[in-house]
C-alpha cells in the first residue's frame, strides 16, 4: 500500500510503482501492460515494485484507455486435451500472460458455427494449425495479430511464428536406431495434415530413400483412443515381419502400441526398437522406458505468447519467425541387442 490519508490506507499508484522502480510513469505503465520497448530486466523491476506495493492494474480504466481488452486468446483444437505436450504448451502461454497481467481467453474447435463469433481479445496464440480447419480461418479472418505453434501447411500465414525442425530431429532419431543395429524402422504416422506431421513423414520416407530401404508406414489418427493405433501396429506387424524399429509420431502412439509389441512376441529394446517423436511423462515412467524427442511444450508455449506480446507493442515486426530447439533423450527401448 502507499500510504494513509485521512486513516484510510490509499491504494498504490502507477506513480509509487515508477519510484519504486527508478522508472518514469510511462515507462512503469509500459512494463506493467507489455507494451513499448522496455528491457526485460526494467520489466522485471517494475513488476517486482508493483507486487511489493500491492499495486493493482484497474482493468476497466486501462480498456478505455488503451482500447485493450487485457485479454489474448488461445485456440486449442479438442484432441489436445489428450496430449500431454498440448497441455503444458498452455500452461507456457498462460504463464507469461500473467506476467503481463493479461488473461487468456481459450478457443476451441465448433466456436465457428456461431453466427458472427469474435472472441474480445487482443491477439491470439494457435498451436499446430492442421489444414482444413474452419477455426484457423475464421479466427485469420478477424485481422488480429496471431502467432502460431509451427507453421501454416499453406494458405495464409500467421503474423508471427515460433517453429521446430521436426523433420531434422527425426532424422536424428532414425540414426540413432540404425546405429543401435535397426535396419528396417517403421513409422506409425498421424493423420493430422499439419506442419509437424508432414514434416516427419516426408522426413522418414526422405530417410529411407537416402539408406535403401523400404519405407514401412502406418497412420493413426491423433486424440483417438489407443485401439486404432494398437490396431494398425499389430497390423504392420503381421505384413511387415522384419521390422525391427517401430516409430510413433504422435504423443500416446508409443505407450499404447508397446503391449502389442510384446504380445507378437517380440522384445522391446531388443529385437524391437521403440521410440517417440513427443516425450512425456508415461514414456519415461515404462519398463523399458521410451526413447523420445523432447518437443518442449512449456517452452512452446511460453515462446509463442512472449512473441505475440512484443507484436502487440511493436517492438517485433510481423513475419517473425522464431526456432525452439528440440532434444533426443536416448533409453532403454533403443538400447539394442550389441548394448545389452
Amino acid at each position: 500500500m502507499a500510504g494513509t490519508r485521512g486513516g484510510h490506507v490509499t491504494p498504490a499508484t502507477i506513480v509509487d510503482v515508477a519510484r519504486a522502480a527508478g522508472v518514469s510513469k510511462t515507462t512503469a505503465s509500459d512494463a506493467l501492460r507489455g507494451h513499448g520497448r522496455v528491457s526485460d530486466a526494467t520489466r522485471e523491476a517494475v513488476l517486482r515494485a508493483a507486487s511489493e506495493l500491492g499495486y493493482a492494474i484497474n482493468r476497466s480504466a486501462r480498456s478505455l484507455r488503451t482500447a485493450t481488452t487485457g485479454a489474448i486468446g488461445l485456440y486449442i483444437p479438442q484432441v489436445v486435451f489428450r496430449s500431454e505436450h498440448y497441455l503444458s504448451f498452455v500452461y507456457g502461454v498462460v504463464d507469461v500472460a500473467a506476467g503481463f497481467d493479461y488473461d487468456v481467453t481459450v478457443i476451441v474447435a465448433g466456436e465457428e458455427a456461431r453466427p458472427n463469433y469474435a472472441p474480445h481479445v487482443d491477439g491470439l496464440v494457435m498451436i499446430d494449425p492442421a489444414e482444413g480447419d474452419a477455426m484457423v480461418e475464421r479466427l485469420l479472418a478477424m485481422g488480429l495479430p496471431v502467432v502460431s505453434s509451427e507453421r501454416f501447411p499453406s494458405g495464409q500465414q500467421p503474423t508471427g511464428v515460433v517453429w521446430s525442425d521436426h523433420g531434422a530431429y527425426t532424422r536424428v532419431l532414425l540414426d540413432h536406431l540404425a546405429e543401435r543395429g535397426a535396419h528396417r524402422p517403421a513409422l506409425l504416422a498421424s493423420a493430422t495434415v499439419s506442419d509437424w506431421s508432414i514434416g516427419i513423414q516426408e522426413s522418414y520416407l526422405a530417410w529411407c530413400r537416402d539408406h535403401g530401404v523400404e519405407p514401412a508406414v502406418a497412420v493413426a489418427t491423433f486424440g483417438t483412443d489407443a485401439s486404432q493405433a494398437q490396431a494398425e501396429a499389430a497390423a504392420l506387424l503381421e505384413r511387415e515381419p522384419d521390422i525391427d524399429a517401430l516409430i510413433g509420431a504422435s504423443d500416446g502412439f508409443a505407450a499404447a502400441v508397446a503391449p502389442v509389441v510384446t504380445a507378437a512376441g517380440r522384445t522391446i529394446g531388443e529385437d524391437l526398437l521403440l521410440a517417440s517423436c513427443v516425450d512425456n511423462s508415461a514414456l519415461r515412467a515404462m519398463h523399458p522406458s521410451v526413447t523420445a524427442i523432447d518437443t518442449k511444450g512449456g517452452e512452446a508455449g511460453a515462446e509463442c505468447a512472449r512473441l505475440l506480446f512484443r507484436l502487440l507493442s511493436g517492438e517485433t515486426e510481423r513475419g517473425a519467425s522464431i526456432e525452439l530447439p528440440l532434444e533426443l533423450h536416448v533409453r532403454e527401448s533403443t538400447q539394442g541387442r550389441s548394448q545389452g
